[in-house]
């Protein structure tokens, strides 16, 4: 038996991360969008939190660079601690600036942590190279 087979997860734990990922991916690409569209309801929410519409294109850009990123086999941990750091301020930013439920952002948080968890030794290599 090689050590590759040995180490590989098993195929019920690979496709549950697919799955994960692909349903991040699509949460993150429709809430980017919607932001870099400009959709009424987000140029108001923007507008409440105060740092002007600038932002509102921003973290819509981060959203959608943190989709395809985690689409990718090979960034998919980068993209996963990218979508981390964009929950944490959606979390932040409900509790404190804007009110409402900050239950979805925490769920996606907990999500992006499963698949940071699962491509740990994958983000330890890329950062290695830096």
């Amino acid at each position: 038996m090689s050590l590759a087979a040995v180490s590989a997860p098993p195929r019920w734990k690979s496709a549950g991360l697919w799955v994960v990922r692909g349903l991040l991916a699509l949460v993150f690409l429709a809430a980017g969008g919607v932001k870099l569209y400009g959709l009424p309801m987000m140029v108001q929410e923007f507008e409440h939190i105060g740092l002007g519409q600038w932002f509102r294109y921003f973290t819509g850009g981060l959203e959608v660079l943190g989709a395809l990123l985690i689409l990718t086999p090979s960034l998919a941990g980068l993209g996963a601690l990218l979508l981390i750091c964009i929950m944490i301020g959606a979390t932040v930013t409900h509790l404190f600036v804007i009110g409402g439920s900050a239950v979805p952002a925490l769920v996606l948080l907990a999500l992006s942590a499963i698949v940071v968890y699962a491509k740990r030794i994958q983000i330890a290599l890329l950062l290695k190279r830096l």
